[in-house]
């Protein structure tokens, strides 16, 4: 074996331009397969993160006719220590009235949050562009756009009236901007406590909205714990509302396996078309080592430590300029706001991965010239030249 790994070195460095041929193959095989990857990675964070990543991606309602049900601190605590949750908040949403006059109102949601919690969903506290965060009972926060349209200012009081008719003077103490117009033209947004108390529903909730460590396992995450919920209690996640995004996804992923497969197949194919023909040159060579004895296994190994050397060799080169390549598209494809257009994530798993393969099957490569070589038969390459 230690004489056909040096042999095999040998031929390699004797074919210096053939040897850098195969090597540029395989750099930019590899090179693709890492930069196509990761592209497609950071596309689908990117995506995810924006649909997604500020707000609730497994969450619990009350099923029925019920708006409301009981806050179970027992319930919190079992899905606080699920270590498959990253957030676990609590939440209460109301609809309600901006009184504008005696004839004209405005419709508002009153949301009412732990902000400890809710921050880590909604980054609340961050999407402030004015004024702080609410601390008293009668404080709120509201959207940008909502402010905008009934001109109001931090300080102003505003007359908010539940739909059970009870009417209270609230003060703005922060603007906030969550980036969808939606949102901000319509939420009102107050402590937990503070709200269950403006509608009259102490102790109560409307959700409990939740954030997991790996999105796509939303929906298994989700049957499990439906399984200790109260028929009462229903259980939703995101991958059953947002199928048209999680099919795009599937597209994505798919589209970028078949790109890395047909790559890798026109590296194999490559490879295996230079070491036959390297065989070829090499016939008299193997001819008077077999001659001298060697054995048809040892000319065999020859080519599979070549295969298996430039395999290393390249799908190193080819993972450098891999990442290098995915990390100059971040920085330099930009958004109209400056941010990278695909965020640039080094996934350690894939990269190893995708390395392996590319060094198994630059050996599987010759596999096919390994076989030729070993049929010579030393007498008839000798004799013929």
């Amino acid at each position: 074996m230690k004489l056909a790994f040096s042999i095999a070195k040998r031929f390699l460095l004797s074919s210096k331009g053939q040897t850098a041929l195969i090597l540029i193959g395989i750099v930019i095989g590899v090179s693709v397969q890492i930069f196509i990857g990761s592209l497609i990675t950071g596309l689908q964070s990117s995506l995810v993160d924006t649909t997604i990543g500020n707000s609730s991606q497994v969450t619990i309602e009350v099923s029925g006719t019920e708006n409301y049900f009981d806050q179970d601190e027992s319930l919190i605590d079992e899905l606080e220590q699920d270590d498959r949750l990253s957030v676990v908040s609590e939440s209460f949403d109301g609809s309600g009235f901006i009184v504008l006059d005696e004839d004209e109102t405005y419709t508002v949601l009153m949301r009412g949050f732990q902000f400890d919690q809710a921050n880590q969903i909604y980054d609340l506290e961050n999407s402030l562009i004015e004024g702080e965060m609410p601390s008293g009972d009668y404080e709120i926060i509201v959207g940008k756009n909502l402010a905008e349209d009934l001109e109001l200012t931090l300080n102003d009081s505003i007359s908010f009236l539940t739909a059970n008719l009870n009417e209270e003077e609230l003060e703005i103490v922060g603007i906030f901007d969550l980036g969808v117009a939606n949102i901000n033209e319509t939420w009102v947004v107050n402590r937990l406590s503070s709200a269950q108390m403006l509608f009259g529903e102490e102790n109560q909730l409307s959700a409990i909205e939740m954030q997991i460590e790996d999105v796509f396992e939303a929906d298994l995450i989700a049957e499990d714990i439906d399984g200790s919920l109260s028929d009462d209690l229903l259980i939703t996640n995101w991958k059953e509302q947002n199928e048209q995004l999680l099919s795009g996804l599937t597209g994505q992923s798919i589209s970028s396996y078949m790109i890395q497969v047909f790559v890798l197949l026109a590296v194999l194919l490559g490879i295996a078309s230079v070491l036959a023909i390297s065989v070829v040159q090499k016939s008299k060579q193997l001819g008077i080592l077999k001659a001298m004895g060697i054995k048809d296994r040892t000319a065999s190994l020859i080519f599979l430590f070549q295969g298996f050397m430039l395999g290393v060799v390249g799908s190193l080169i080819g993972v450098g300029l891999g990442i290098g390549l995915s990390y100059a598209f971040s920085v330099f494809v930009k958004n109209p706001d400056g941010t990278a257009l695909v965020p640039f994530l080094l996934d350690t798993q894939f990269i190893v991965l995708s390395f392996v393969i590319a060094v198994i099957a630059t050996t599987v490569a010759a596999v096919i010239p390994a076989k030729n070589s070993s049929k010579l038969n030393p007498i008839e390459v000798i004799k013929n030249g």
